[in-house]
């Protein structure tokens, strides 16, 4: 069994965190969104500047570690006094089924819970499995949005869950 752990993330992070989502986002939208959807979003939100611009603006990461090494992130940040919002979770792919995205949520929601936050919600693309996971670990769907990104859209649910 994996022994996990999490650091905070900081803008020296920043080529962990693209090389992580460079080997998640493919295998994860590829039956859901074009390539040049994926191509667009990824140079959108995961360029380094961006990233940079997300840390600076407030959004804190998380990385995961498993044995020491390097293989999921989380990012959260106060949308307002008391909810958080889950912006981003992904674990690579080999890592999944091992514990490894439940640790890293639990420890994000635990982050929260330290910082004064109650509820923390998310995004799910409409068509993506890990809304069962996410259902799994507490989580309840709120709403649905259809968000323009560029010329695209984002079909989500919207999620939340009650931190006691």
């Amino acid at each position: 069994m994996p022994s996990f752990a999490t650091l905070h993330a900081s803008i020296a992070d920043i080529p962990t965190i693209i090389e992580i989502q460079e080997k998640t986002w493919e295998p994860t939208y590829r039956d859901i969104l074009s390539k040049e959807q994926i191509d667009f979003m990824f140079e959108k939100i995961y360029s380094p500047e961006s990233l940079a611009d997300q840390m600076r603006s407030g959004q804190q990461f998380m990385v995961l570690l498993s044995d020491q090494i390097p293989v999921g992130f989380s990012s959260v940040s106060e949308e307002k006094p008391g909810k958080f919002k889950l912006h981003k979770i992904y674990v690579l792919p080999a890592t999944q089924g091992t514990g490894a995205g439940k640790y890293l949520l639990q420890e994000t929601e635990s982050f929260v819970r330290s910082v004064g936050g109650t509820v923390l919600s998310l995004n799910v693309n409409r068509y993506n499995k890990a809304k069962s996971f996410y259902e799994k670990m507490g989580f309840l769907v709120v709403d649905e949005q259809d968000i323009p990104i560029g010329p695209y859209w984002m079909n989500d649910y919207i999620l939340e869950k009650a931190l006691n």
